[in-house]
C-alpha cells in the first residue's frame, strides 16, 4: 500500500516559525502550498508542515525516529537550537525534544547509543 503522511503543526507567527523550522530541519521548505503553510519533505512521501492557526498553536506533539540521532542533534545545535529535553528509556531508545516558539514539541528518537550500551 502506498502511503503519504502529512503531520501538521499549528503556529501563531508564520515567518518566525518558518525560520525556526528551517534551523530545526536543516533547510528551506520543500514547498509552500499557500501563504499560510510551509511543507518539508522529511523522507519519500513523509511531510511535516506548519500552518498559521494562532488559536491552535502550541498544542502539537510529533516524534520522528532517525537512524543517526547524534549527527542530527549536532547539526541542529550548529544551527542555533538547543534541545528542551533529552531522555533515554529503559530499553535504551533515546529521544531529544525541541519546542518551537509556540511550545509545540518536536521530538527525534534514535536507537540505543552503542557507546554507552556496549
Amino acid at each position: 500500500m502506498e502511503l503519504d503522511l502529512f503531520a501538521g503543526i499549528p503556529v501563531s507567527d508564520f515567518a518566525a516559525a518558518v525560520d525556526w523550522y528551517e534551523r530545526l530541519l536543516g533547510g528551506a521548505p520543500t514547498f509552500f502550498p499557500n501563504d499560510r503553510e510551509a511543507v518539508w519533505e522529511l523522507a519519500g512521501h513523509r511531510y511535516l508542515y506548519i500552518e498559521l492557526l494562532p488559536a491552535r498553536a502550541g498544542h502539537s506533539m510529533a516524534t520522528i525516529f532517525t537512524g543517526d540521532l547524534d549527527t542530527l542533534v549536532d547539526g541542529i545545535t550548529a544551527r542555533g537550537l538547543e534541545p528542551a529535553q533529552r531522555e533515554t528509556y529503559d530499553n535504551g531508545v533515546r529521544k531529544v525534544t525541541y519546542r518551537d516558539p509556540d511550545g509545540n514539541e518536536i521530538g527525534f528518537g534514535g536507537a540505543p547509543d552503542q557507546l554507552s550500551t556496549g
